[in-house]
C-alpha cells in the first residue's frame, strides 16, 4: 500500500458503518487527511487494487464476507459547506440534512435534502431525491479524483444523471459538489422543513435500524431523474399488494408499518437481508409481473458455505 498521512487499517470491519449494522470486513480502510493525501493515495495505488468510496453507510448492505477492496471514507476536511449567493458547494462528507438547514438560513431552498440519510457525496452519485425535486434539479458542478490521481471537475451532462444513478467512472472519488437552489425566506424554508420530517417520521420506521428505501418506484423517468408522476407506480404498494408487509427472514423484515422499509430487527445478517429482498421481488413479480430493482446498494462477497452445503 502506497505511504499515506491519513489512517490506513488493514482487515476494517464495515458492520458498525452501515445503518443496517451488518457486513465483513474490507481489505483495506483508508480515511485522507486531506485532499492532497487522496490524491497521491490514489496515484499510487496498484491498478488492481479495486477502490469503494464509503459515505455514511446509509444506503448501503456490506455482504458478510466483507469487501476485497479499499473503502475510502472521507471525514474532516471533506465536510466544509459554504455559500454564495445562491449556489452551495459541500464536501461529500456533509450531512445531506447540515447541507439543507445551513443553505435555509443563508436563504437557499435545498430543503428536499433535509429528510434524506446520509451525506452530500452518496446524494450526488445516487441522484438522490423526495418531494418531487432531485439533486439533478439543482446541480452545478462536482469535483473528483480520479484513479491516476488528477483532480477534474465534472458537469451534469458527464455525471448523466437518471433516476437513483449517475455515472461516475469506476473507482473515482468525489471530493466536494456545487448546487444553486431558488431564494426563499429562511423562516418559510424551516418550516417547510419541519413539516417533512414530521410527514416522514408519521410515514416510515425512522426509529428502527433501516437503510432507507429498499426498492425504487416502478415508474418511468426523465433522463433528469424527475418521475413522471402520471404513470408513477409505489414500491410499497405493489410489495403489500403481495402480501409481503412485515414478512420475515431471520433476523431481517419488511416494516409493518412502510413495507419498502428493509429492517434489521436486531440480529440480522447480511444474508438475511439479502435474502428476504430477493424474496420480496419474486412475490412481486408473481403477484403483478413488475420486477423491481434494488435502490439500496449491495457490495461485497457472501461468506464462503460451509463444507457440504
Amino acid at each position: 500500500m502506497p505511504e499515506v498521512r491519513g489512517n490506513l487499517t488493514a482487515d476494517r470491519p464495515l458492520a458498525d458503518l452501515t445503518w443496517l449494522r451488518v457486513g465483513g470486513p474490507a481489505d483495506w480502510f483508508f480515511q485522507p487527511a486531506d485532499l492532497d493525501d487522496l490524491r497521491a493515495f490514489l496515484r499510487d495505488l496498484p491498478e488492481n487494487v479495486q477502490v469503494f468510496p464509503m459515505g455514511v453507510g446509509s444506503n448501503l448492505i456490506v455482504r458478510d464476507g466483507g469487501l476485497r477492496a479499499v473503502v475510502i471514507r472521507m471525514g474532516r476536511g471533506f465536510n466544509g459547506i459554504e455559500i454564495e449567493g445562491s449556489r452551495v458547494t459541500a464536501g461529500v462528507a456533509a450531512l445531506d440534512a447540515h447541507v439543507a438547514r445551513k443553505a435555509a438560513a443563508a436563504g437557499v431552498d435545498l430543503t428536499f435534502l433535509r429528510t434524506i440519510p446520509g451525506a452530500i457525496g452518496g446524494a450526488v452519485r445516487m441522484n438522490a431525491g423526495c418531494y418531487g425535486s432531485y439533486v439533478a434539479d439543482v446541480f452545478v458542478s462536482a469535483r473528483a479524483v480520479t484513479r491516476a490521481g488528477e483532480l477534474v471537475t465534472l458537469t451534469a451532462d458527464e455525471l448523466n444523471f437518471a433516476y437513483r444513478q449517475t455515472e461516475l467512472p469506476e473507482g473515482w472519488v468525489l471530493v466536494d459538489a456545487t448546487f444553486e437552489g431558488p431564494s426563499g425566506e429562511p423562516e418559510v424554508l424551516e418550516q417547510r422543513m419541519t413539516d417533512q420530517l414530521a410527514k416522514r417520521d408519521a410515514t416510515q420506521p425512522t426509529k428502527d435500524r433501516t437503510a432507507g428505501s429498499t426498492f425504487r418506484n416502478p415508474a418511468g423517468f426523465s433522463s433528469t431523474g424527475r418521475a413522471d408522476d402520471s404513470h408513477e407506480l409505489k414500491a410499497w404498494k405493489v410489495i403489500d399488494d403481495a402480501g409481503m408487509r412485515g414478512a420475515r427472514l431471520g433476523g431481517a423484515q419488511m416494516s409493518e408499518m412502510h413495507p419498502n422499509f428493509l429492517v434489521n430487527t436486531g440480529d440480522a445478517t447480511a444474508a438475511d437481508l439479502e435474502g428476504l429482498g430477493e424474496e420480496v421481488r419474486k412475490k412481486v413479480f408473481q403477484n403483478s409481473g413488475l420486477t423491481l430493482q434494488w435502490e439500496i446498494m449491495r457490495v461485497g462477497e457472501p461468506t464462503d458455505p460451509k463444507p457440504g452445503q
